[in-house]
């Protein structure tokens, strides 16, 4: 497997018909990954947050994205303009919009609740595994039925654990839940493929990542191994984060060394930096070629050659 390629990147962003060119980190010299990007400069387009998270993009022009300790879920419209959508967020993490238009939401306080965003009412969609709370949910991903895969680590979870180990999740149309995975330590990241035939897992605290096989929305079949992470001496055994996936299969996964891009096939691609250790990302933009990047106290963006598929819709 060859190296990765270190790269950085430049953006325009284009609302409304008019075209923002703003201030970013230069290239330093690094080649884009060919068909993949970046397409320019890095930008910081917001900064001052307590720590960053769970990017999702409405379909509409509109990106939401939480702020953990900050109990928040901000809102960054088609224009610009950025706004507290909810200051009451209980530790939200993940996001993702789902068929109907609503925000679907890891909150680590130990649910996924729902959100109308029109009418800023909330609604718990699941509570707990058998009777016992979840852990701290963490990240999700909706399938075309709009079922719900999500990873429960034991990130601000209480202790001992309520679930007693960590785990991956189901939810299906009809509220059921469904323990999918109980064998990775810290599953954090979780993300489908464009076909929905592959469900990826990326946990905390090592460098492999793993990979099911879908054989009907919420069964998987045995795991394999899918990718090993670059690492940065041994504080990069922490391994990934948050992840997303372009229309063409490949996957981008928040680590400390920065997006580390990975082909369906898992081999490296190429390392997409940033001024602060990423979180989470996700394609949006009018055309599906923005890179938004959660990490640490700011949102960043970034211009791609190649557009994300339209998640949870």
């Amino acid at each position: 497997m060859a190296l990765p390629r270190k790269l950085s990147a430049s953006i325009f962003l284009f609302s409304a018909g008019c075209a923002w060119l703003l201030s970013g980190w230069p290239a330093q010299g690094a080649e884009p990954v060919p068909g993949i990007g970046p397409a320019g400069k890095v930008q910081r387009l917001h900064t001052g947050f307590g720590f960053t998270e769970g990017p999702a993009d409405d379909g509409h022009g509109n990106l939401y994205f939480s702020d953990i300790p900050n109990a928040r879920i901000h809102k960054l419209d088609a224009h610009g303009k950025l706004s507290v959508f909810t200051n009451q967020s209980r530790h939200a993490n993940g996001l993702m919009f789902n068929q109907a238009g609503e925000l679907v939401v890891c909150e680590m306080d130990g649910q996924l609740a729902v959100w109308n965003v029109e009418t800023k009412t909330r609604r718990v969609l699941v509570d707990g595994y058998q009777g016992v709370r979840f852990n701290a949910p963490n990240d999700l991903v909706i399938d075309r039925t709009g079922g719900v895969y999500f990873t429960d680590p034991h990130f601000r979870a209480p202790q001992p654990l309520p679930q007693g180990k960590t785990c991956v999740y189901y939810v299906s149309p009809a509220g059921n839940v469904t323990r999918l995975v109980d064998d990775l330590p810290a599953p954090n990241g979780v993300i489908l493929s464009p076909d929905e035939q592959t469900l990826y897992v990326f946990p905390s605290g090592q460098p492999v990542m793993r990979a099911y096989p879908v054989r009907e929305p919420g069964k998987l079949g045995p795991g394999r191994d899918f990718c090993t992470l670059k690492l940065a001496g041994r504080a990069g055994l922490r391994g990934a984060d948050g992840s997303t996936v372009d229309v063409d299969g490949n996957l981008y996964l928040a680590t400390q060394l920065g997006v580390q891009v990975f082909n369906s096939q898992g081999e490296a691609l190429g390392i997409l930096e940033f001024p602060e250790q990423p979180a989470n990302l996700t394609f949006g933009g009018p055309n599906r070629t923005t890179l938004f990047v959660t990490a640490r106290t700011s949102l960043y963006a970034v211009s791609m050659f190649i557009r994300g598929p339209r998640e949870g819709r």
